[in-house]
Protein backbone atom coordinates (compact mmCIF):
# COMPACT_ATOMS: atom_id res chain seq x y z
CA UNK A 1 0.00 0.00 0.00
CA UNK A 2 2.79 2.46 0.88
CA UNK A 3 4.63 1.66 -2.34
CA UNK A 4 1.51 2.49 -4.33
CA UNK A 5 1.05 5.77 -2.44
CA UNK A 6 4.70 6.66 -2.97
CA UNK A 7 4.20 6.21 -6.70
CA UNK A 8 1.04 8.36 -6.53
CA UNK A 9 3.27 11.06 -5.10
CA UNK A 10 6.57 10.63 -6.97
CA UNK A 11 5.44 9.90 -10.54
CA UNK A 12 3.15 12.93 -11.11
CA UNK A 13 5.73 15.10 -9.36
CA UNK A 14 8.44 13.78 -11.68
CA UNK A 15 6.34 14.56 -14.74
CA UNK A 16 5.51 18.08 -13.54
CA UNK A 17 9.15 18.75 -12.65
CA UNK A 18 10.02 17.93 -16.26
CA UNK A 19 7.33 20.28 -17.55
CA UNK A 20 8.47 23.07 -15.22
CA UNK A 21 12.07 22.53 -16.31
CA UNK A 22 11.07 22.94 -19.95
CA UNK A 23 8.94 26.02 -19.28
CA UNK A 24 11.46 27.82 -17.07
CA UNK A 25 14.55 27.17 -19.16
CA UNK A 26 12.78 27.97 -22.40
CA UNK A 27 12.70 31.54 -21.06
CA UNK A 28 15.80 31.71 -18.80
CA UNK A 29 19.43 31.07 -19.68
CA UNK A 30 21.25 29.50 -16.70
CA UNK A 31 24.29 31.74 -17.31
CA UNK A 32 22.10 34.82 -16.74
CA UNK A 33 21.18 33.70 -13.20
CA UNK A 34 22.68 35.44 -10.17
CA UNK A 35 22.75 34.36 -6.53
CA UNK A 36 23.19 37.19 -3.99
CA UNK A 37 24.49 39.48 -6.73
CA UNK A 38 27.09 36.99 -7.99
CA UNK A 39 26.83 34.79 -11.09
CA UNK A 40 25.89 31.20 -10.26
CA UNK A 41 29.18 29.24 -10.26
CA UNK A 42 27.70 26.15 -11.94
CA UNK A 43 27.63 24.87 -15.48
CA UNK A 44 24.36 24.94 -17.41
CA UNK A 45 23.90 21.24 -16.75
CA UNK A 46 24.47 21.81 -13.03
CA UNK A 47 21.80 24.50 -12.94
CA UNK A 48 19.40 22.29 -14.91
CA UNK A 49 20.01 19.41 -12.49
CA UNK A 50 19.55 21.47 -9.32
CA UNK A 51 16.46 23.13 -10.75
CA UNK A 52 14.94 19.78 -11.75
CA UNK A 53 15.43 18.27 -8.29
CA UNK A 54 14.11 21.45 -6.66
CA UNK A 55 11.01 21.39 -8.86
CA UNK A 56 10.60 17.68 -8.15
CA UNK A 57 10.84 18.21 -4.37
CA UNK A 58 8.27 21.02 -4.39
CA UNK A 59 5.81 19.09 -6.54
CA UNK A 60 6.30 15.96 -4.38
CA UNK A 61 5.31 17.98 -1.32
CA UNK A 62 2.22 19.14 -3.20
CA UNK A 63 1.35 15.59 -4.28
CA UNK A 64 1.94 14.26 -0.76
CA UNK A 65 -0.39 16.87 0.70
CA UNK A 66 -3.04 15.97 -1.87
CA UNK A 67 -2.65 12.27 -1.00
CA UNK A 68 -2.93 13.04 2.71
CA UNK A 69 -6.06 15.13 2.22
CA UNK A 70 -7.62 12.39 0.07
CA UNK A 71 -7.42 9.82 2.90
CA UNK A 72 -10.70 8.87 4.52
CA UNK A 73 -11.27 9.48 8.24
CA UNK A 74 -11.35 5.71 8.74
CA UNK A 75 -7.84 5.35 7.29
CA UNK A 76 -6.50 8.11 9.52
CA UNK A 77 -8.22 7.05 12.75
CA UNK A 78 -8.02 3.27 12.68
CA UNK A 79 -5.94 1.53 15.30
CA UNK A 80 -3.32 -0.71 13.65
CA UNK A 81 -3.14 -3.03 16.68
CA UNK A 82 -5.41 -6.13 16.64
CA UNK A 83 -8.38 -6.10 19.05
CA UNK A 84 -6.87 -8.54 21.55
CA UNK A 85 -3.53 -6.73 21.79
CA UNK A 86 -4.76 -3.15 22.16
CA UNK A 87 -3.86 -1.19 25.29
CA UNK A 88 -6.70 -0.23 27.63
CA UNK A 89 -6.65 3.41 26.53
CA UNK A 90 -7.30 2.48 22.86
CA UNK A 91 -11.10 2.44 22.73
CA UNK A 92 -11.39 2.04 19.00
CA UNK A 93 -13.17 -1.04 17.77
CA UNK A 94 -12.41 -2.80 14.51
CA UNK A 95 -15.81 -1.86 13.09
CA UNK A 96 -15.68 1.90 13.52
CA UNK A 97 -13.17 4.65 14.13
Amino acid sequence: MWTQRLMWIAWPAFLMAGVLEILVFALVDPHDLHWFGQPVPLSREGVYTLAFFSFWAVTMVSSALTTLLAMSPFELNRCPVPDGERPDDCRKTSGCA
